[in-house]
């Protein structure tokens, strides 16, 4: 992998979203409205604390599956990939570039919501903002990954958004989110444990609600980081010299 041929693929993304201003919108300031929306919808500054963790994290998981799902989807049926594959650039070197620009929007996209979510909505943090922006831009992350890996498996749009019930929508209903994991059933419990999803929720919650970063925080952030790198991994393999 190289350095700088990862970096020469960054910038043509962030040069891309640059010319799609709606894009880059949805991307940055629709999970701060959520949660804006959120905190008035419960009306209540203790249940928002209490469920605006989690969504940190559930709200630019879920976008950043969608956009990065439906952009490398453009970039193989448009034969963007194919062309690039016939230069000396290495799989990992364009996923990986992939994963740098949104990676950057992410930092912005998270660190707005998070902020709002702190110094006005009244979000109660007891723990330590940076983990929390780490935490949250590592689960924007992930989703990303997931999306650069399920576009392989879909050829058309409208196929990449239908992958959302079967990588997205199970994950936000079993990572603790409406009910407790402790009080799911053996099967949904187990379901839960091997999902990421879940251990991005609970990091969320115990830097919401404890002081320190204990072992349990830490665990949790390598598992989501494991996650989103197998996620890309996978992706790469997916990558072809020439489309069929």
């Amino acid at each position: 992998m190289s350095p700088a041929l990862t970096l020469a693929t960054t910038r043509r993304i962030l040069t891309q979203l640059r010319h799609d201003p709606r894009t880059v919108v949805m991307l940055i300031l629709v999970p701060t409205l959520l949660m804006v929306l959120l905190r008035y919808v419960f009306n209540s500054a203790a249940v928002f604390s209490r469920v605006a963790p989690a969504l940190l994290g559930v709200f630019p998981f879920l976008i950043m599956f969608l956009i990065a799902s439906i952009t490398t989807l453009r970039e193989r049926t448009t034969a963007t990939l194919e062309r690039l594959m016939t230069l000396p650039i290495g799989r990992l070197d364009l996923l990986f570039g992939y994963a740098l620009a949104f990676g950057a929007i992410a930092v912005v996209q998270v660190s707005l919501a998070a902020g709002v979510s702190l110094w006005w909505l009244g979000l109660d943090l007891a723990g330590s903002v940076g983990m929390l922006l780490v935490i949250a831009v590592l689960d924007a992350l992930l989703g990303m990954a997931l999306g650069l890996f399920v576009s392989a498996f879909a050829r058309t749009e409208f196929q990449a958004i239908q992958f959302m019930p079967v990588f997205v929508l199970p994950q936000i209903l079993l990572c603790g989110l409406f009910v407790p994991r402790d009080d799911m059933g053996w099967l949904l419990r187990w379901l839960s444990d091997v999902m990421p999803l879940s251990y991005a929720v609970e990091a969320l919650s115990r830097v919401t609600t404890a002081g320190t970063i204990d072992a349990v925080i830490l665990r949790n952030l390598v598992v989501v980081a494991c996650c989103a790198l197998l996620a890309l991994v996978l992706g790469a393999a997916t990558l072809r010299r020439r489309t069929p």
